[in-house]
């Protein structure tokens, strides 16, 4: 959108310089990109938003530098004046003298969704020819061409109240009658441009009673263009639906100004005013009189009434903003203001201002005009709070960490067939049965939920799955008549298949087990904070995960039994059963730093071989206890069997990382403190050391 200085002077009193004017329009929201002086005007360059096409006029422009500068709009005529001497750039609104309204003219609108609004007027005896000089130069200083004094009072008019219009010569339409209507199937027409556009019934054309004559909201025919033989012009100002002139313009591949504003929408209130403007100086500067009106349709434009409280306006902003202040923006924006009570004001909004909805809208109208930069700024206010871990933010922890650790989610049925249970050799509490079940398979409340997540492992193996890693959280029930009813949350885990790795040796496929389970229990709980619990086995399919002597789920390796009934074959399912409820209180988020250690650190490795019952818990605090207290951490890196190793032994390379936070280690301070753990595991273990 391009405006002059000298055109908003027009309309309203500036007492800025022009790059004055450019700065506060672009802290208003009116980002001025170009600013170029010419012929002893500046012309500026905004970028419009698609949300305000109230700027994409002149006075629209104006009225924004009237609320910024705090100044008023010029005062505009009800009715026109016909004095040759006035100021060109003066706007009217309503009618001049009509001599003659027995003149026929017919409007026919096909469709009013399309064109909800269609007005109509004859202009008779008119000298087309060379525009004057002012209305030229303005014109050419914004871009537009000159053509002659019709079609620049058109366009003039348009640039300047944002409604555009079309001069039709009349001698050249059928019949003086109009026809808004949809176009017929590769009907053709060539536009002022002198190209043939082929014409389909997704495009809205202007027309007569034989033939097209403009594509609506686009551009006018080339048959029926004004030119300096034109006597007789049929003046047309409509409102069309956006999204027909949108397509049409898509479709004809042609950007206009008239289709620019049409597709973001015109105020219906301006097609009259503007048409009058238009018929106005005609008048003055082409000769004429307009003898004819004809007006189709209509629209009703929806009052939109918003209470604002200066209160809020404050809290929002964050600075203290007087009603008077509040009220006075935004009259000079065009908003009708009514004290309703201290403070707080009923504000009318103009139709123009499509975009204004809500009371946050005006807000943002405030503390534009206000000043963005008189806010001050200052860091939010942070009320310190207790941090309080609800059942409801652990079980949504619980789930992201296992999302992130490459599971996936379901959701089983609660009921279950009591059968089912038999062939899974788990210990289940006594179940509750359905009084009236719908059917054999939802005869009681499941017990556990393992049973569940078996029968969607095996329904993803039948959807040609190569593994299936699932979770799920959830109630299991128990109880009988006289203990009654017992809901308990559980999660549940099963895994199956072999998984693709991608680790330094490329691609490598591994079958889940019970350690890839264990693997991702350990995850969970050290994401929780969990730490002192142990698993222990109760044999070579089920363990136990137990602390301080409570309970705290099993892992399991589901029974041949249940495979076969379920239709896997060749495959093992490993599940686990966690009560959320029992570890819950164990839960501690909360965290500690710890700086990075200063020092590199030192690791050395101890093989050894170990009977086969003496256990990894066993042999670690006793390295521990003999090498504090540089030593910082032991891990097991290797486990081994095979002919090497004697029966009933197995073979550990543990690795001890010695650092200390003062100083560098030596070899000197290392190699007597490994040497003791070594000899303390073959004195308290029989270890042979390798």
């Amino acid at each position: 959108m391009k405006v002059t200085y000298n055109w908003l002077k027009s309309f309203v009193e500036i007492k800025i310089s022009a790059r004055g004017l450019a700065e506060k329009l672009t802290m208003a929201g009116l980002e001025v990109t170009a600013l170029e002086e010419r012929n002893g005007d500046f012309i500026f360059e905004i970028e419009v938003t698609s949300n305000r096409p109230d700027w994409l006029s002149v006075i629209g422009v104006a009225r924004e530098v009237a609320a910024i500068t705090n100044s008023k709009l010029k005062a505009q005529s009800a009715k026109p004046k016909f004095s040759r001497k006035r100021d060109p750039a003066n706007f009217y609104f309503s009618a001049g003298k009509i001599q003659n309204k027995s003149q026929a003219l017919a409007i026919e609108i096909e469709d009013k969704k399309d064109c909800p609004l269609y007005t109509g007027k004859i202009i008779r005896g008119v000298n087309a020819g060379p525009s004057p000089k002012w209305l030229k130069e303005r014109l050419e200083l914004i871009g537009c061409r000159s053509v002659n004094n019709i079609v620049d009072i058109t366009n003039y008019v348009l640039f300047e109240t944002g409604e555009p219009l079309h001069a039709f010569d009349l001698d050249k339409l059928t019949a003086n009658t109009i026809i808004a209507r949809r176009a017929k199937k590769d009907e053709k027409l060539v536009t002022i441009d002198e190209e043939q556009r082929i014409l389909s019934p997704d495009i809205l054309v202007i027309a007569d009673q034989e033939k097209p004559v403009a594509v609506a909201g686009v551009m006018g025919g080339k048959d029926t263009e004004v030119s300096y033989s034109t006597k007789n012009i049929l003046l047309e100002a409509a409102i069309f639906n956006p999204l027909v002139i949108r397509r049409a313009r898509q479709k004809l591949g042609l950007q206009t100004d008239s289709s620019y504003r049409f597709e973001r929408g015109i105020d219906a209130q301006t097609a009259q005013s503007a048409s009058w403007r238009a018929v106005q100086l005609i008048e003055e500067l082409a000769g004429g009189k307009c003898v004819a009106l004809k007006d189709a349709g209509s629209v009703t434009t929806k009052k939109k009434i918003i209470r604002l409280d200066a209160g809020v306006v404050s809290k929002i902003l964050g600075v203290a903003i007087a009603g008077t202040k509040i009220k006075n923006v935004l009259t000079h924006l065009g908003f009708q203001v009514q004290a309703k009570a201290k403070d707080a004001f009923i504000v009318n909004v103009p139709a123009y201002r499509q975009d204004i909805n809500l009371e946050v809208d005006l807000i943002e109208e405030i503390s534009r005009i206000f000043g963005y930069e008189h806010i001050p700024t200052s860091l939010p206010e942070a009320k310190p709070q207790v941090n309080t871990n609800t059942q409801r933010d652990l079980v949504s922890l619980i789930k992201n960490t296992l999302v992130g650790l490459g599971l996936n989610e379901v959701i089983t049925y609660s009921l279950i067939d009591r059968d089912w249970l038999k062939d899974f050799n788990l210990s289940f509490a006594k179940t509750l049965g359905i009084l009236n079940p719908l059917s054999k398979e939802q005869e009681i409340l499941r017990p556990g939920i393992i049973p569940s997540l078996a029968k969607c492992v095996a329904f993803n193996l039948n959807q040609k799955q190569n593994h299936v890693d699932i979770f799920e959280v959830a109630k299991i029930f128990s109880g009988d008549a006289k203990s009654g009813p017992r809901e308990e949350l559980v999660l549940g885990i099963a895994l199956c298949g072999e998984k693709a790795m991608l680790l330094n040796k490329g691609l490598v496929k591994e079958e889940l087990n019970l350690l890839h389970l264990k693997g991702i229990i350990e995850s969970v709980f050290a994401r929780l904070g969990i730490a002192g619990y142990n698993f222990k086995m109760d044999n070579a399919r089920a363990v136990r995960v137990e602390k301080d002597g409570i309970n705290l789920g099993f892992l399991a390796q589901l029974p041949k039994q249940v495979l076969n009934n379920l239709d896997i074959k060749n495959k093992e399912v490993v599940a686990a059963e966690i009560y959320l409820e029992e570890i819950f209180p164990l839960v501690n988020l909360r965290k500690k730093f710890i700086s990075l250690p200063a020092y590199p650190g030192i690791t050395r490795d101890i093989s050894l071989l170990l009977r086969e019952e003496i256990k990894i818990t066993d042999i670690f605090p006793v390295i521990k206890e003999k090498a504090q207290p540089l030593l910082k951490e032991v891990n097991v890196v290797d486990f081994y069997k095979g002919k090497q190793i004697p029966e009933g032994h197995k073979g550990l390379t543990i690795s001890c990382l010695y650092r200390s936070d003062e100083r560098t280690l030596t070899e000197e301070e290392i190699n007597p403190l490994h040497a003791a753990i070594s000899a303390a595991l073959q004195e308290k273990f029989n270890a042979q050391i390798r």
